[in-house]
């Protein structure tokens, strides 16, 4: 840990084909054994579909379909008393776009189906009409903060 400054986060360069940034993201984080344009091809192939199969801008889609992922709260363990409460708190943003990341992939990699970017845009298009796998995850945790909402006076 630095003692005078804490060091800047410097932003991902954005992608070649859509320019964007939260899609670098996300093929970094969908990356396997270090094999980046195998990932950059499926992950490409995957918004091809999208665009396909909705008629829609693919990139739109995919940032539609993140947002609606995105938890507001989650719940953190919090120990007092000899007890063990879980206490709701709100996410920061970057922590939100992670999770959200990490449950689509998850969810796409768990999906049954042929290939994974045929897995990886009904995942999507899931999201994006508010269903899915990865959704369901977001909406179970959110019931999980409000359940516990008792405990909030416990939040540090």
């Amino acid at each position: 840990m630095p003692r005078r400054n804490i060091p800047t986060p410097k932003p991902p360069a954005p992608d070649p084909i859509y320019h964007s940034s939260v899609l670098s993201k996300f093929v970094k984080r969908s990356m396997w054994e270090g094999k980046f344009s195998v990932c950059l091809k499926l992950v490409y192939g995957a918004l091809d579909i999208i665009g396909k199969k909705t008629g829609q801008q693919p990139i739109e889609v995919f940032l539609k379909a993140l947002e609606n992922v995105k938890p507001a709260v989650e719940v953190k363990s919090r120990r007092v008393g000899g007890a063990t409460y879980q206490v709701p708190v709100e996410i920061r943003e970057s922590r939100r776009e992670a999770l959200a990341m990490r449950w689509i992939i998850n969810a796409a990699r768990n999906r049954s189906g042929k290939s994974y970017s045929e897995k990886l845009s009904a995942e999507l298009i899931d999201a994006f009409n508010s269903t899915g796998t990865a959704y369901k995850k977001k909406e179970d945790t959110h019931k999980m903060a409000e359940a516990n909402k008792a405990f909030s006076h416990y939040r540090w």
